[in-house]
């Protein structure tokens, strides 16, 4: 059983980490064990990044539909492992609830860093929900055998939306709490955003 949910005293305050993996750009099919990999982590508090850290090293395994951690899960502990200030929560391409056992990457990385998490994806796993209106910041539920474990949030309006995820320690309103409030004019969060721009640059520079 999950800890008791976590909940922002002051959304305009939080310390909000996030993390991304980016492989070799000659990559190709599905993803194999040991394919180069860099990972970045990083901790953000409005839009500025207070630090950030950058990991090489490769793929634990390959790439299998619902089971990403085995591949990029370790790569990101030690990444957000190596950030020196403390956060209040962890935003990360994946999905949390939305999984065929209700525990996907962005709840499994919350449970072993024993932290808040919250997953972002452009599409849903296995949970359906009719999308919400063409406006900025409407909201749809997710569900998963009638249960709303995440939102379809539109926040751009003119975009496809991005699907917010519960995963460790968060329900669905609270990850959509944080997600709306570091999407800013784009479509995706500010902080996955920079990860995979910090992440990028690592493997450019190598």
């Amino acid at each position: 059983m999950d800890p008791a949910h976590w909940r922002p005293c002051d959304v305009a305050a939080l310390r909000i980490a996030s993390a991304w993996v980016c492989f070799a750009r000659d990559a190709s099919g599905p993803g194999a064990a040991g394919d180069p990999a860099w990972a970045a982590a990083l901790m953000m508090r409005g839009q500025r990044i207070i630090e950030h850290a950058v990991v090489y090293g490769a793929a634990a395994a390959g790439y299998i539909p619902g089971l990403l951690g085995l591949r990029i899960g370790p790569l990101l502990c030690e990444a957000v492992g190596r950030l020196a200030r403390s956060w209040d929560v962890l935003l990360v391409d994946a999905t949390g609830r939305d999984h065929p056992r209700r525990a996907g990457l962005a709840l499994h990385l919350g449970a072993v860093l024993e932290q808040p998490t919250v997953g972002v994806t452009n599409r849903a796993l296995v949970a359906d929900g009719a999308w919400p209106e063409d406006t900025t910041g409407a909201a749809a539920p997710l569900l998963l055998d009638g249960e709303t474990v995440g939102f379809w949030l539109r926040s751009r309006a003119g975009t496809r939306p991005i699907a917010v995820h519960a995963a460790w320690r968060t329900d669905p309103n609270t990850a959509l709490t944080v997600v709306m409030a570091c999407t800013g004019r784009m479509r995706t969060p500010f902080p996955l955003r920079q990860a995979r721009r910090i992440a990028r640059q690592a493997r450019a520079g190598t």
